[in-house]
């Protein structure tokens, strides 16, 4: 990815050797925020409060969270420690299970004395898969795009929160192929939602697509179905948090209903995701993916420039009513036309995915 002709990867190893970089997610698109992490405790509080956010970054950076508690304490106590403090910040990302799950079993057998330069070169690695993996997803949807092009002279892709470079080490999941087909000339424009409560597509996707220079448009998270009524959407691509092995997929809250209009109304529906989301062991993500809550204030209140250049939080909603915020929900396989990975597209289901990871049993 680049910024202002800048290339830059969303985490990485700071010029002195040891600590890492991220952009402070939180600031953008207002302001453009290099956090500098040297501690577990900095690792957790950033994923927790959303300063780093996307289901593979997420995993990468608390790789490098764990090779970070380490240069403090790398006894097998330390390396247990860092593990169980990560894996509680976030409960619905299976990616952060799966990295960190991928750190222990590095690093559990080496003596202390060699786990530090193990787990930056682990981490590193990790960040490196996440890369290519994204960039093959997008060369794997790429098709899909070229085939609409193809028929229509453009296409019109609606997606929802932000499932780009920034919710990855890099190309992104979801805007992967979008990135792609822009760069190959196909005439490609994005209906971004805003993605509500937290406003990841206007504040996200938006600025990363505008950086990119892809044509683009911010709608309320409600205007999907209206545009798809109206043949203004020609497929819908969205990221996920965590896929079943049957194929149901955990996204952020609205994608369900995306998934509903585009059923009625013909328009296909895919995802795209790396090895790293599909969780083996769940069968039914209703039941079976716990949904993290959030805070209210995230619906009462909402971020945003002043005319003056100001940036403020002002409440929306009535003083004194409460607030629920799940910050996921499910679609069923049903709803979906299929899944994009980095091994190829299938069904959303159990037979599809075992056909392209045969050796998950």
């Amino acid at each position: 990815m680049k910024i202002d002709g800048k290339p830059y990867r969303s985490v990485w190893v700071d010029e002195d050797g040891w600590s890492v970089r991220i952009f402070d997610q939180t600031k953008l698109p207002w302001q453009l925020d290099i956090l500098r992490l040297t501690g577990l405790a900095e690792v957790a509080q950033a994923i927790r409060s959303m300063q780093v956010r996307g289901a593979p970054l997420i995993g990468a950076v608390a790789a490098y969270g764990v090779a970070l508690a380490l240069r403090a304490d790398p006894s097998t106590e330390g390396l247990e420690r860092a593990v169980a403090v990560l894996g509680e910040t976030r409960p619905t990302a299976i990616n952060l299970r799966w990295a960190l799950d991928r750190m222990r079993a590095r690093l559990h057998n080496l003596p202390p004395t060699e786990r530090v330069a193990a787990a930056y070169a682990e981490a590193l690695a990790i960040a490196d898969d996440d890369a290519e993996t994204c960039r093959r997803i997008g060369q794997h949807g790429l098709p899909l795009l070229r085939e609409i092009a193809a028929k229509k002279g453009q296409v019109k892709v609606l997606t929802h929160c932000n499932a780009g470079w920034l919710a990855t080490v890099d190309y992104g999941t979801a805007l992967s192929p979008i990135y792609q087909a822009h760069d190959e000339g196909i005439p490609v424009e994005v209906w971004v939602d805003e993605t509500r409560p937290r406003n990841q597509g206007a504040a996200l996707t938006a600025f990363e697509l505008g950086k990119h220079g892809v044509k683009h448009a911010v709608i309320a998270d409600n205007a999907g179905g209206h545009l798809m009524q109206h043949g203004e959407v020609d497929i819908v691509i969205v990221g996920t948090d965590r896929v079943t092995r049957t194929g149901d997929v955990a996204n952020k809250i609205g994608t369900y209903l995306k998934a509903l209009a585009a059923k009625d109304n013909g328009v296909p529906f895919w995802v795209a995701l790396p090895h790293s989301t599909i969780d083996w062991r769940v069968a039914d993500g209703v039941a079976e993916i716990p949904i993290e809550e959030r805070a209210a204030a995230e619906v009462t209140e909402l971020t945003g420039r002043t005319a003056d250049g100001r940036i403020e939080t002002i409440r929306v909603a009535a003083e004194g009513s409460p607030a629920a915020n799940p910050a996921f929900d499910v679609t069923p396989a049903r709803l979906v036309t299929g899944l994009i990975t980095e091994r190829g597209r299938c069904e959303a289901s159990e037979t599809g995915l075992r056909a392209l990871y045969p050796e998950a049993g």
